[in-house]
């Protein structure tokens, strides 16, 4: 997929003043970007950190992990510990329907860039502030990704049962509060539209993460039990893990009793659906390890993709653990255009689909203080 111009966005008369470094508030922000958002990344004179973080680069010389949060918008660059600076920040967050920051609780007050301060001068501004741990007694604790997977939970239900706790493979619950601070931030503009006034959007790296536990901190709350690490497994659900086949693993994830039966008459096995222990969902729980054991007996027979083939072909959801050039790739063979080709840049798609209105591809990750921000006037037209 390439960038795409000339089409009007859904949020094409929203102003955002960017503040936030990293992850998560830049993830927001680009999901903003690419359905219209003019979105001025605001950043110090020496550039967000993840311009830093490399390798990898792209062809440019970018940093792939800047790249990967960055499109669509444009940088100035404000040292606002300087009375001038601060002076223009507050200029350009007076003209904005939205900022975004993800200082720590107070920071953004000493600048005279607090909320209070800010609404005094634009009454209509939408102002998100991301922190890790909110703004009472946790907001001295640092909110990194890891930490907050530690603290949050996820990292006791992640990894295999008799190993160490392991963390998710990207910085997930910055993607999750990226996620709630696009939905709050759309929230608080529509109630913009009912009473001409903004508001305060606060979302944290830990609620964010403890929403997400879902079905699992659901469990705790009902039966007072801490859910354990069950590697690949599920806790209420089986086959729905990860199996061995003759030459590699591939994932099985069935779903009810009736999937079930299709699996063992795909695998040649039709009495497995009548034995009483597999019978229902339940009884396959209790029984998970002597049907693990089965099921890896008969997938030994063959390759993991010639089971995948006749899973699907059976209506039973199956498929192989891809690498991550693997996982693009599917999803290109299946027609959902996962890449935005940029030039030098190349990044993952928006996963948001409007029929009407799609998100839009303008331009590349900015440069530091690029010379498009002088376009970006302190009074709105």
């Amino acid at each position: 997929m390439s960038g795409e111009t000339g089409r009007r966005g859904v949020l094409d008369d929203v102003r955002v003043a960017d503040f936030s470094r990293v992850l998560a508030g830049p993830y927001a922000t680009m999901a903003l970007a690419d359905f219209g958002a003019d979105v001025l990344k605001i950043e110090s004179p020496s550039g967000d950190d993840t311009r830093h973080w490399h390798p990898p680069i792209d062809a440019d010389g970018t940093a792939t992990y800047f790249g990967s949060v960055n499109r669509n918008k444009r940088s100035v660059a404000l040292d606002l510990t300087r009375d001038s600076d601060r002076d223009q920040a507050l200029r350009l967050a007076g003209t904005a329907d939205v900022l975004i920051e993800n200082f720590r609780p107070g920071v953004m007050e000493r600048f005279g860039l607090g909320f209070h301060a800010v609404r005094a001068v634009n009454p209509g501004i939408v102002y998100c502030s991301i922190t890790g741990f909110g703004t009472g007694a946790g907001a001295s604790l640092a909110g990194y990704d890891l930490l907050v997977q530690a603290v949050g939970g996820l990292m006791s239900i992640t990894g295999d049962p008799e190993g160490s706790a392991a963390k998710a493979g990207v910085a997930l619950v910055d993607v999750l509060c990226g996620q709630n601070a696009v939905a709050g931030i759309l929230l608080a503009l529509r109630e913009r539209d009912r009473t001409g006034l903004g508001q305060r959007v606060e979302i944290n790296l830990l609620q964010s993460l403890l929403s997400a536990l879902t079905n699992q901190a659901a469990s705790t709350l009902a039966t007072g039990i801490p859910p354990r690490r069950l590697g690949n497994e599920h806790p209420s659900i089986a086959p729905y893990a990860l199996f061995r086949a003759a030459d590699r693993e591939l994932v099985i994830a069935v779903g009810n009793d009736k999937q079930f039966r299709a699996l063992a008459e795909a695998l040649g096995q039709s009495p497995l659906a009548t034995d009483p222990c597999f019978l229902r969902n339940t009884d396959r729980v209790a029984h998970r390890d002597e049907l693990t054991a089965l099921l890896e007996h008969e997938l030994a027979r063959a390759d993991a993709a010639d089971w995948v083939e006749r899973f699907r072909a059976a209506g039973i959801p199956a498929g192989l653990v891809h690498d991550v050039a693997e996982a693009i790739a599917f999803a290109d063979g299946l027609g959902l255009d996962p890449v935005v080709d940029l030039g030098a840049s190349r990044t993952i798609a928006n996963p948001i689909r409007l029929g009407d209105a799609p998100a839009a591809y303008r331009t590349p990750p900015p440069a530091l203080n690029d010379s498009a921000s002088a376009a970006w006037h302190t009074e709105r037209p």
